[in-house]
């Protein structure tokens, strides 16, 4: 079993706080509960250990522990901080799940006009992003988001030998959370998501925003999670779960929507189009940040292939520092739509498109559409000699997310 006493090396996001330190910008980590946030920070405070920095200098501070739960507001915090800050060097400051802390911003910034500090916050809830945060420390944070195991990260865990396609029909099944890694009880791993589940639900969700209806709530989360990849709007949710004595209204809808993508159990995909160059404001698609939480909701059998794989590259093309859009082209979908500084690459992702000619066809033609010069590709489970079909890249998925096809 993995645990803070044998952690899984999230190298690439400890590489970007490394790539960090000592810089006069606070270092924010967000993502959803238990995607080793927590980890991650303990893991970059012994690096600088490693390095020759104190024990004395590294103030870390989990506001889940029963030790700090007297401090609820800034005033505390910064009188403890305070306290604390080394007096012949830079400090080290760690604020682990920090939106625990009324007003916390206001401290952070002192620290950083009173303290020679580096400083690195972690946080469940993108309402600590919120525009007050954004205000007080406007320009002086960089964010990183942090999701679940990549299937990369996954098989990191795995025993030496073990199938990599085993493992991936494994990952697809139960999710990406780090405990769950190299767990084989199965009434561990569900306990353990229903704990997450819940966690997450009632902290960050119906008792943060002081939800009445939690009723509602557990019916959006379940349609949304059935419908995952699937273009739908507020009107349409409302419509398909309004309760039998009075409807649901749209804004109510909404507010939710982006209540559970601030939370991280979402992520929410706009259409592009790709001939217009411009943003739909109808219609989106939401996927689930793992897996394993869904399934464990729905049931494991209400898992179809093509889906779940689009919801993998969608977040992996998200680790890759993308910025993933669903693309329309005339009447036809390009899956995603991934840019960065320095490229653009349209993306389809098909569980096999050798069962028959339609397939195949359905799923290249909206590239046939596209007239400019970048990169097409389809990802699929099929395993052959053709990695190419008119200028098209076809790249077998777990090769894909192993980045065996560079």
């Amino acid at each position: 079993m993995n645990n803070d006493q044998n952690p899984i090396p999230r190298m690439e996001y400890l590489k970007q706080l490394i790539g960090f330190q000592d810089q006069d910008i606070i270092k924010v980590v967000s993502g959803i509960r238990r995607s080793g946030k927590s980890t991650l920070l303990k893991l970059f405070a012994d690096h600088l250990r490693a390095k020759g920095i104190k024990n004395e200098q590294i103030i870390f501070m989990n506001f889940e522990s029963a030790r700090f739960e007297d401090i609820t507001d800034y005033q505390v915090l910064y009188r403890y901080v305070e306290s604390r800050i080394y007096k012949n060097g830079k400090t080290y400051i760690f604020l682990d799940e920090i939106q625990a802390v009324k007003d916390f911003e206001k401290a952070v910034n002192s620290f950083m006009v009173d303290f020679d500090a580096d400083i690195y916050l972690t946080g469940s809830n993108a309402n600590m992003l919120s525009s007050d945060l954004s205000t007080v420390l406007s320009g002086r944070y960089i964010e990183i988001k942090m999701y679940p195991l990549s299937f990369k990260e996954y098989m990191s865990a795995q025993t030496v030998g073990k199938e990599p396609e085993h493992c991936f029909y494994e990952y697809i099944k139960y999710g990406g959370f780090p405990f769950i890694a190299n767990e084989k009880d199965e009434q561990k791993i569900s306990a353990y998501l229903d704990g997450i589940y819940n966690t997450v639900v009632f902290k960050d969700i119906i008792q943060r925003n002081k939800i009445k209806d939690t009723a509602l709530i557990d019916k959006l989360i379940r349609f949304v999670f059935s419908s995952m990849g699937s273009l739908v709007s507020p009107t349409s949710i409302a419509k398909a779960i309004k309760n039998d004595k009075r409807g649901v209204s749209n804004e109510t809808i909404e507010n939710y929507l982006e209540m559970l993508c601030r939370a991280h159990i979402l992520s929410k995909a706009v259409r592009y189009d790709i001939k217009g160059k411009e943003y739909l404001k109808t219609l989106s698609k939401y996927y689930v940040t793992d897996l394993g939480l869904r399934n464990h909701i729905l049931g494991y059998r209400q898992t179809e292939p093509t889906r779940a794989l689009e919801n993998i590259v969608y977040f992996e093309l998200l680790r890759r520092g993308y910025q993933v859009d669903i693309g329309k082209v005339g009447s036809m979908e390009v899956d995603f739509v991934a840019r960065n500084q320095n490229e653009v690459k349209y993306y389809q992702a098909a569980w096999t498109v050798n069962n028959s000619s339609e397939t195949l066809e359905r799923e290249y033609r909206p590239f046939d559409a596209i007239h400019d010069h970048y990169e097409k590709v389809i990802i699929t489970m099929d395993k052959d000699f053709v990695n190419s079909i008119n200028g098209v890249k076809k790249i077998n998925a777990v090769d894909f997310l192993l980045g065996n096809n560079k």
